[in-house]
C-alpha cells in the first residue's frame, strides 16, 4: 500500500507498536539495515532520506535555485511524496510518478544534502515524516530521526563507519567498472557532506545521547545486521516485535 503524505497533516495520538530509528552519515549503510530490520520483525520500512532525494529532484527539475529557501518551500507546498515499501527497499512517488531509479543518481543526492540545510524544509519533512511513522511499527532511517522526528522511539541506532571505508563500499556498489568518479573522489565528497550535514544550523547530524552507536568499520554485513537485530530485542519486548 503507498502511503502518501501532504505537507499539511499534524501527527497525532499515541503508536500502536515501536519506532526503530536508525541516523547516521551517508553511505553507513542505513537503508540495507532497515530493510533488513524491516524484513526480520514485519514492520514497514521508511526511508526519509528517499523524501528528501524526491523534493531535490522536482527542484532540479523546476531549475530552482538549493540556496532560495523561499522558492524550496513554494515547490514543497506543490509537492506530493510518496513510499510504497517493497521487500528490497522503498519504490519512490513524486506526483504520482514512479522516480525509484532517478532519486539515487548523484546528481540527485547531492541537492538532497544541500536542500536539507534549510531550516523551513527540514520542518516541513518532519511534519511529513511524523504523519508516516505516527501508528508506529516502522523502521526509519536518515539523519535526525532519533534526534528530532522520533525522539522518544523505543529503539534508536547510530550507523557510522570511516569515511574511507564508506567510500569504498559505495564505490564497489556502484561499480568500479561504471562508476563516474574515482574512489577517492567519493570518499572526498562523502567527507564533504558529513561536514555540512554535522554542521548546519538546523537539526545536525548527530547521535541521540540514548541512542546505540553502532560502528561497521571493521564489521561484516552479518555481523553489523546480526547486532542490529540484538539492539532492537534488548529495547523492544518480543510480543511487540511482530
Amino acid at each position: 500500500m503507498t502511503q502518501t503524505v501532504p505537507g499539511t497533516e499534524t501527527p497525532t495520538a499515541t503508536r500502536r507498536r515501536p519506532v526503530i530509528a536508525i541516523d547516521g552519515p551517508a553511505g553507513a549503510g542505513k537503508s540495507t539495515m532497515a530493510a533488513h530490520l524491516a524484513r526480520r520483525f514485519g514492520f514497514l520500512n521508511l526511508e526519509t532520506g528517499a523524501m528528501y532525494r524526491a523534493l531535490a529532484l522536482k527542484a532540479i527539475d523546476a531549475d530552482i535555485d538549493f540556496t532560495d529557501e523561499s522558492a524550496l518551500m513554494e515547490l514543497a507546498e506543490q509537492t506530493r511524496i510518496g513510499l510504497e515499501p517493497q521487500r528490497e527497499g522503498n519504490r519512490v512517488f513524486l506526483d504520482g510518478v514512479d522516480v525509484s531509479r532517478r532519486v539515487r543518481d548523484t546528481d540527485v543526492t547531492s541537492a538532497a544534502s544541500r536542500i536539507s540545510v534549510h531550516p523551513r524544509v527540514r520542518a516541513w519533512m518532519v511534519d511529513l515524516q511524523r504523519v508516516m511513522g505516527k501508528q508506529g511499527g516502522v523502521v526509519m532511517e536518515g539523519r535526525d530521526i532519533g534526534t528530532v522526528v522520533f525522539p522518544d522511539a523505543e529503539v534508536k541506532i547510530f550507523l557510522d563507519a570511516a569515511p574511507e571505508v564508506r567510500g569504498g563500499r559505495r564505490y564497489l556498489q556502484v561499480g568500479p567498472s561504471v562508476a563516474a568518479k574515482p574512489e577517492e573522489a567519493i570518499i572526498k565528497e562523502l567527507k564533504e557532506r558529513d561536514e555540512r550535514d554535522r554542521n548546519r544550523a538546523e537539526s545536525p547530524l548527530r547521535a541521540a545521547p540514548d541512542a546505540v552507536t553502532l560502528d561497521s568499520t571493521e564489521l561484516t554485513l552479518d555481523e553489523v545486521l546480526s547486532r542490529a537485530e540484538a539492539i532492537v530485542r534488548e529495547h523492544v519486548p518480543e510480543p511487540q516485535l511482530h
